[in-house]
């Protein structure tokens, strides 16, 4: 077995490239990479899912960067449900635009009637509408 250097964590004579592939990087095993509060940011969840998509086993991801399997899954399926919903969205194009002033039209209209029935209601209610005979 080979001795690691206490400082960089790392063999001597070992390159960079055969540590990531061992999954045996300088400060493996502890939240330095991660940050005070060992916390993922975005991107850093996006290259883990990124890994897994490209094949890495999930349980050796899982144990190397001490996330449960299960949080390593969730990111996964949230990355895959957002790029399919980026998919289905559409170009915006002249009828959105005239559909957006439309519905603005219409919820204006709304109001309208609504304070319109409001006021009548008032109306009403101090004096009420009677039929009057006409007179000759």
């Amino acid at each position: 077995m080979k001795k690691k250097d206490a400082k960089t964590g790392s063999v001597p004579g070992e390159t960079e490239g055969a540590r990531r592939a061992t999954g045996d990087s300088p400060g493996d095993g502890d939240n330095s990479r991660l940050g005070r509060s060992g916390r993922f940011s975005s991107k850093r969840k996006r290259e883990v899912v990124v890994r897994l998509l490209r094949g890495e086993n999930l349980e050796m991801l899982s144990r190397a960067l001490g996330i449960t399997a299960a949080t390593l899954s969730h990111w996964r399926n949230a990355f895959l449900a957002a790029g399919e919903a980026a998919m289905k969205s559409r170009e915006p194009d002249a009828r959105d635009e005239e559909i957006k002033r439309f519905k603005a039209k219409i919820g204006e209209l709304t109001m309208e009637n609504e304070l319109l029935y409001e006021k009548i209601k008032r109306m009403e209610e101090k004096h009420p509408f009677v039929p009057r005979r006409w007179r000759r």
